[in-house]
């Protein structure tokens, strides 16, 4: 049988690819001119292995001093994130993220391309760079009037400022660029300061967070401490003036405890002995008798029916004790004796106890993402969606109160839970789901790596697939982080070893 007429072979060979197309999930970008060889984005929106390959040599040649090379590498990167963001137009999630920490050895020529190339390979199409972490900040050492030390201390790199690199070459390729922070832990840098100590959280055992933390680079400061907040506002203005695309408020909680411990049960297990703290809740007091009742509350962490009698005789021309969010009880003290209202009083004192504690995270977030707020910059929170929990008449020692952060904040719950299946994953992020207001922005924080298990946790197309039940509400996820997806390359990148 004779070969068809040429049309008709055209005819025939569009319908192959389309039917590929169809059945494979792979989108096939046909050749244009002199481009470089056929790229392919998968149903995860990554670039094919030939084209990842012809884009690092491109970008190799044009580092050597290739002009050619160099005008051919800035057209594909402008290629590849055309044919990103419509990939991701028209795939779930529409917006994929991926965490990021530099090193002080990012600031080698060519490294930060390298870094940003490969995010969008894997098909994202936004980082999260993190910018304030273990007491250290990405600002260059010469243009850093912080509280904190750069992250680039490096002789003759005192200059080189690598968040606003990081984020003018994460947008060349597309990329919209997160500004990833700590936020109530400020690290053991801050801690070694002499004028800063009163800035530290403290519970009432007399401990900072270096007693209880395994990690000694985790110091958790007094969320009502001014300093503590005039220093991190400061911070966080520097950042916001490099315009990242958006903010991440991290570590927005107490530290984590082990044991027992991980449930606070009594007042001494809260963070509320440092000055600031215990000052601001003093205030919460209506009267007199409120006031007498909570200092006494927190000295012995309980109160007897002899202590309201005390209380009674004071201020005997005031009535019930009121301190904020207080509503007694309609009988009359007249009606029930000291020891029958022992026991609510003793509840409320240490709800309210609790309650202070979690304030004092609320605000500093507002306080913390006022800056970019003012200056239209998105602000998201980050935390685990079962650290807000009560337990009993105990709480999750990290008292993390997300559910009662804002919907005007973007929610990133790290959805880590480990079961060996996505099962628990998923109910994660399906239990802050009950909890967002409509118009809430929730965007779950996995962990893991594509196309194989991890530390318990399935593949991260598994893990993507378990969540993929909740979209339309779920319009974004992040998976963390870039040090899980290149092993190899973020260890060269750490110890500065040749790549």
């Amino acid at each position: 049988m004779s070969n068809p007429p040429l049309n008709v072979a055209k005819r025939i060979l569009f319908w192959r690819r389309l039917f590929a197309v169809v059945f494979s999930g792979t989108l096939l970008i046909p050749n244009v001119g002199n481009q470089p060889a056929v790229a392919q984005l998968t149903q995860y929106c990554q670039l094919s292995s030939t084209a990842v390959q012809e884009k690092e040599k491109l970008r190799l040649s044009a580092l050597r001093g290739n002009q050619d090379a160099q005008r051919q590498y800035q057209k594909l990167i402008q290629k590849h994130s055309r044919e990103l963001q419509a990939c991701r137009n028209r795939i779930w999630p529409q917006n994929q993220a991926l965490w990021l920490r530099l090193y002080p050895c990012d600031v080698q020529p060519g490294a930060i391309a390298q870094i940003m190339d490969r995010i969008v390979n894997r098909g994202y199409n936004q980082v999260y760079l993190e910018v304030f972490y273990d007491g250290q900040v990405l600002l260059p050492a010469s243009a850093n009037s912080t509280a904190w030390p750069s992250v680039i201390r490096t002789p003759q790199a005192e200059k080189i400022d690598l968040l606003a690199t990081a984020i003018k070459q994460g947008r060349e390729r597309g990329l919209k660029v997160y500004a990833w922070m700590f936020t109530m832990n400020f690290g053991y840098t801050y801690a070694q300061r002499s004028d800063r100590a009163s800035a530290i959280a403290r519970n009432g055992k007399g401990q900072t967070s270096l007693y209880v933390v395994d990690n000694s680079s985790q110091v958790f400061i007094d969320p009502y401490n001014s300093q503590a907040k005039t220093d991190y506002y400061r911070m966080v203005q520097e950042v916001v003036r490099r315009r990242p695309d958006g903010l991440l408020f991290d570590y927005v909680r107490y530290p984590r405890q082990a044991g027992r411990d991980s449930i606070a049960t009594k007042v001494t297990d809260l963070w509320l002995f440092s000055p600031a703290t215990q000052e601001a809740l003093f205030r919460r007091a209506q009267n007199n008798k409120g006031a007498d009742l909570i200092r006494r509350f927190l000295s012995k962490g309980y109160i007897t029916a002899a202590d309201i009698s005390e209380v009674d005789k004071l201020y005997p021309q005031e009535g019930e004790p009121q301190w904020q969010g207080r509503t007694p009880p309609p009988a009359t003290k007249s009606i029930l004796t000291a020891t029958n209202r022992q026991p609510l009083l003793q509840l409320e004192l240490w709800q309210l106890a609790v309650a202070h504690a979690m304030q004092g995270i609320v605000d500093f977030v507002a306080l913390a993402s006022s800056p970019a707020q003012q200056q239209g910059i998105a602000s998201g929170v980050v935390f685990f969606p079962e650290a807000n929990q009560n337990l009993g008449q105990g709480y999750d020692s990290r008292l993390q109160p997300w559910d009662r952060f804002p919907s005007n904040l973007e929610w990133h719950p790290m959805a880590y839970a480990t079961c060996n299946n996505a099962s628990c994953i998923a109910a994660q992020v399906k239990r802050v789901l009950s909890f967002a207001k409509p118009g809430t922005q929730v965007i779950p924080a996995l962990a893991g790596k594509w196309g194989a298990p991890i530390s318990n946790r399935p593949s991260l197309e598994v893990q993507m697939q378990a969540l993929r039940q909740f979209a339309p509400q779920l319009k974004g996820v992040s998976h963390f982080a870039y040090s899980w997806q290149f092993p190899e390359h973020d260890g060269d990148r750490k110890f500065c070893r040749a790549q």
